[in-house]
């Protein structure tokens, strides 16, 4: 039989069209469709490019949501994932989280959120305090998250620490957020030195936590989180242990970073990831 001719599982991936600056859509869809899995689009903006340049047009998707999901469910569509990145503002939390609620209600679907709110413990100039306190709305339907550690902050109501956090206060913080509702995260991101931290817990089929430590490849660009949190998705669809997942995730992205870093490509046009699909295509 041959190997390839299985169906692959559908993503609906919630994110930004963004034209310039490899993030958002242009950054998941060609990593979840490497690694086996048919991504299926959902605009929640269209951006010209990314708002690290000084210029850049966008289109607000809101409006055309209810139709977009409507005609879904009307073809009686059910995706066995649901990955949402950047939403754009708190009217949407309430649209995604009904189609999430009428997927999870059809049959099983994992669902992965990025809480895409800030960085370096401030958040993006487009999102409000309004805005990161409904996205918590999400977290009882998640089943994993991957924020970072500002966002791991924002969503527990945790002061932002001012140095490197212990072990401890990772897993206290992980406990606040299995409370709110997932099942298994990764707080990515946490910066030391010359290396990266990702700490992660699951609590099935029992409480386990640990922290897989990486060298930086170069500096953070834009697209490392839509990368992490894509190759996370694709593996939990694809029945993948979480930590094997992890760590393919954090190897990924230090790879990508550090080639781009080495083809010197400007920060701000995002990460080099075109040139390193084969490392984890089926």
């Amino acid at each position: 039989m041959n190997p390839h001719a299985k169906v692959p599982k559908k993503l609906a991936v919630i994110n930004d069209f963004t034209g310039y600056g490899r993030c958002s859509h242009a950054v998941a869809i060609p990593v979840v469709s490497v690694m086996g899995i048919q991504a299926c689009p959902v605009p929640s903006a269209v951006f010209s490019n990314h708002m690290a340049y000084p210029h850049w047009h966008k289109m607000d998707y809101t409006p055309y949501l209810p139709e977009y999901f409507a005609c879904w469910e009307k073809l009686n569509l059910h995706f066995d994932g649901i990955l949402c990145g950047f939403l754009d503002n708190e009217d949407q939390v309430l649209i995604l989280a009904d189609f999430m609620e009428k997927q999870k209600r059809a049959g099983e679907t994992i669902v992965i959120l990025d809480p895409v709110m800030g960085d370096s413990g401030t958040c993006y100039s487009s999102v409000s305090p309004a805005y990161a306190d409904s996205l918590k709305k999400l977290l009882p339907l998640a089943d994993i998250i991957t924020p970072n550690l500002t966002e791991a902050c924002l969503l527990t109501d945790t002061p932002y620490p001012e140095s490197m956090p212990d072990n401890d206060f990772l897993s206290k913080t992980a406990e606040k957020l299995h409370a709110m509702g997932p099942s298994k995260l990764v707080i990515t991101g946490i910066t030391q030195e010359n290396n990266f931290h990702n700490y992660f817990s699951t609590l099935t089929p029992s409480r386990q936590e640990a922290i897989y430590t990486t060298e930086a490849g170069g500096p953070s660009r834009p697209g490392t989180g839509d990368l992490f949190a894509s190759i996370i998705a694709a593996d939990a669809l694809n029945g993948t242990p979480f930590e094997v997942s992890v760590k393919k995730a954090a190897d990924f992205v230090r790879t990508c970073t550090e080639g781009s870093a080495a083809a010197g490509i400007p920060i701000r046009d995002g990460v080099c990831f075109e040139n390193y699909l084969s490392l984890i295509g089926i």
